[in-house]
């Protein structure tokens, strides 16, 4: 069983601040404002985790209004919101994310932010994607007003294997379309068996084959 999450979120600039980015400092005469550390992009990785499992947001788990929040960092809420009990039946297979700002450029930093996120959360570095775009200068963000990230995350349940499902219907007893049953195998109808068991096709007056009703 998987079930997938989104979470959005946005930070306007702020002078005096540090910018922190998937818990890396970044070189910037300005940060982003916020209760915490306004790590925009782990903000949209948790709200992705519980969204997955219609568990609420971050701003129900912690309040803006709540001073144990205030300046902490965000892989430590990471950490909190992946620890809890909802998650215990459960594992992150992959994280899709974007960071969307005009400045600063974020490319050089995009191992060490993967690193952290993975770690926090034990996964592989190879499961967390994080790519960075721009508006082309349209709105808010293109503006340079503030930065905003986007995130998808897939949970995978650790009680089943991929692809595997006890409940899952027997699809062995369904008929399918076109087909009759002959022994413990679906015959198309429309087929008839060859010597060698392949299926042989009317033919043309010139001898070619006509194209196979199932596209072969």
């Amino acid at each position: 069983m998987f079930r997938i999450g989104n979470g959005f979120d946005v930070h306007a600039f702020a002078e005096g601040r540090p910018l922190i980015i998937g818990g890396v400092k970044i070189p910037s005469e300005r940060g982003l404002a916020g209760h915490s550390d306004a790590d925009v992009l782990v903000h949209a990785i948790m709200d992705a985790l519980l969204g997955a499992l219609a568990a609420g947001d971050i701003g129900q788990r912690f309040p803006n209004n709540d001073p144990t929040y205030m300046n902490a960092d965000s892989l430590d809420l990471l950490s909190d919101v992946f620890s809890d009990s909802i998650f215990s039946e459960w594992t992150v297979s992959n994280i899709d994310s974007v960071i969307v700002a005009e400045s600063p450029k974020m490319s050089a930093y995009f191992k060490e932010m993967r690193l952290n996120i993975s770690k926090t959360l034990g996964i592989g570095i190879s499961e967390v994607s994080i790519k960075a775009t721009t508006t082309e200068r349209l709105g808010f963000c293109g503006r340079e007003e503030g930065i905003a990230a986007m995130a998808t995350v897939l949970l995978a349940s650790k009680k089943n294997k991929i692809g595997v499902n006890d409940n899952a219907k027997d699809f062995s007893r369904v008929r399918p379309r076109g087909f009759q049953r002959q022994g413990n195998d679906w015959k198309n109808k429309r087929w008839k068996d060859g010597n060698n068991g392949s299926p042989s096709f009317p033919k043309r007056s010139s001898g070619k084959r006509w194209n196979s009703p199932m596209g072969y």
